[in-house]
């Protein structure tokens, strides 16, 4: 498993100028993006035990994150 956050700007580098141009001018975008950053980072504190969680917990927190994630790219590519 990997410890390495998963930064949407490196998850979809391709994609760079479109969510900067989201972030700044789609308020939704921008709620989800930045709700999607504060889940990341929990799961990325809590799988590298600086704040260790339970395994449910964890799981959890990695399914939402998922969740964010394919509602940014839908938005990134227009569906």
């Amino acid at each position: 498993m990997s410890h390495t956050p998963h930064e949407l700007f490196e998850e979809f580098p391709d994609r760079v100028e479109k969510i900067k141009e989201l972030k700044l001018n789609d308020a939704h975008f921008s709620r989800l993006y930045d709700e999607y950053h504060e889940i990341n980072r929990k799961v990325h504190v809590a799988e590298t035990d600086i704040k260790p969680t339970s395994d449910a917990h964890l799981e959890e927190l990695r399914k939402q994150r998922l969740l964010l994630k394919d509602q940014l790219f839908a938005m990134l590519v227009g569906e």
